[in-house]
């Protein structure tokens, strides 16, 4: 979310930021906001005047009673009947700039920091440093499907997708035996990395959650069909509670249903409300559920920086990546994550944001892994990221670099969004917190890039070091 006031006063700053992410609408983006900031502080105002006016002419009317001047009483009453008529339509006018502006706002992407390369996309992206050299194979390298579905165990094949796609279709897979083992090995392993070594705590964080929490850390309302909906049936009891509250607020009040055709539609738009109210999304990241641990809530800044890592499986729907990776597990519909979130100060969230891609970096160099940091362009970013790094690993089936983890700064956009503050302590005023994501690694890709550059020319891959106490002592599989 953005702040109108920080836009009124600097509209150039964000027609900047917008142009460089690619927004071909940025002066009429600006421009509407401007336009909806202004209707709506003028409606504030005849709602204000008005009201003031009613109160004055309140007093008046009582005065005029007690002197028993009728004339000048009904003359003010109707003055009284015109100005309620003017405050009502001052509040719908506020109701609905206000909302117009909101929506507008939300839809908005974040401005990236000024110190970014711009770019379209990817191909704009800086690399950063490189570790390792690539690893290029004395043999033809094979993928990990085709090396996965070789591997055989009591129950076939080890990586098995055909038997995932009779379960659930397409862009899942089945894992079995050894690795199956191994990738259980590596999400507990990064765990393990980010919480002794790096200083995370580790949460177990619910994966359905409701919309307001992909609100704010800025999936919706844009990337509604990149998520799996999960609705569950309303009880009778929801109906009851959502009636009673309505009916305890409303009753007496203009506009409320009176005639049969008005109640059944009052009714049925409380089924609406009560049904998007149960449904629950599952997260597409854990980033989604650790963030909004700190909604609607102040913060010590003595407490800073929070430090947040959870291991979750994570659901998305990839409506965009049609054609994309659709062979093997690069692009899964579920897949397992440990990520890192931190809440810090404005101060401290740049520094925070290069530590947090060292600790991510840290689980590729402890794996003898290939790889690169790349800073990517304005026009390669995140909805609600200001800055990113992300890491790219070596795959030798595609002789490239792929990525792996993606580590953002949000500045304060979610925490806007969230209503996530944060104070001194013997202060009174607080500030907004800035916010930071990432992965800490993506599992099923690791899994991907360890057994394409752990193998061997017979097809069997070998274990690194670090996770073979995770494998019960185990150095190779096949």
């Amino acid at each position: 979310m953005h702040d109108i006031k920080a836009l009124r006063e600097t509209p150039e700053i964000y027609f900047k930021g917008w142009s460089s992410r690619g927004r071909e609408t940025a002066q009429s983006d600006v421009d509407q906001a401007l336009t909806l900031d202004k209707d709506l502080r003028a409606a504030k105002t005849a709602f204000e005047t008005n009201q003031a006016q009613l109160k004055k002419f309140s007093g008046e009317i009582g005065k005029a009673k007690a002197q028993k001047d009728e004339a000048k009483a009904a003359e003010l009453m109707a003055e009284v009947e015109g100005l309620k008529g003017a405050i009502a339509e001052a509040q719908e006018q506020e109701r609905a700039k206000g909302e117009a502006l909101k929506d507008l706002l939300a839809s908005l992407p974040n401005l990236p920091f000024e110190d970014l390369p711009e770019g379209e996309d990817e191909a704009g992206n800086v690399e950063l440093r490189k570790h390792g050299a690539p690893n290029i194979l004395s043999f033809a390298a094979k993928d990990h499907a085709d090396l996965g579905e070789a591997l055989k165990g009591p129950a076939g094949a080890m990586m098995d997708f055909e038997a995932a796609a009779k379960i659930s279709g397409s862009r899942f897979v089945v894992l079995k035996g050894q690795l199956a083992r191994l990738e259980r090995a590596i999400g507990q392993w990064m765990l393990d990395v980010q919480t002794a070594e790096h200083g995370y705590l580790e949460v177990n964080p619910p994966v359905l959650v409701r919309d307001h929490a992909l609100f704010g850390t800025g999936q919706l309302p844009k990337f509604e069909e990149d998520l799996f909906k999960a609705s569950s049936k309303p009880t009778q009891g929801d109906y009851d509670k959502a009636l009673n509250e309505y009916d305890l607020l409303n009753r007496g009040k203009p506009g409320y249903p009176k005639t049969q055709q008005e109640m059944i539609e009052h009714y049925t738009n409380i089924g609406e409300k009560i049904r998007s109210e149960t449904a629950r999304y599952l997260i597409p990241t854990a980033e989604v559920s650790l963030t909004n641990l700190v909604r609607e809530a102040i913060t010590s800044e003595e407490e800073l920086p929070l430090r947040l890592t959870a291991l979750t499986n994570c659901f998305r729907a990839e409506a965009g990546s049609a054609g994309r990776d659709t062979k093997g597990m690069i692009r899964q519909h579920q897949f397992q994550k440990v990520e890192l979130v931190s809440i810090t100060t404005p101060e401290h969230s740049a520094a925070e944001h290069d530590r947090m891609t060292e600790c991510a970096e840290t689980i590729l160099k402890k794996l003898g892994l290939s790889f690169r940091t790349m800073l990517l362009c304005t026009g390669d970013m995140g909805f609600g990221a200001r800055k990113t790094y992300d890491l790219e690993v070596w795959l030798p089936s595609q002789n490239t670099y792929r990525e792996i983890s993606s580590c953002s700064n949000c500045g304060d956009f979610q925490a806007r969004r969230m209503d996530a503050r944060i104070r001194k302590a013997g202060e009174k005023g607080t500030r907004f917190a800035h916010t930071l994501n990432g992965s800490g690694l993506a599992v099923g890709r690791t899994l991907v890039a360890i057994m394409e550059n752990y193998q061997d020319e017979g097809g069997r891959i070998a274990i690194p070091d670090v996770l073979q106490p995770y494998m019960g002592g185990l150095t190779h599989i096949g």
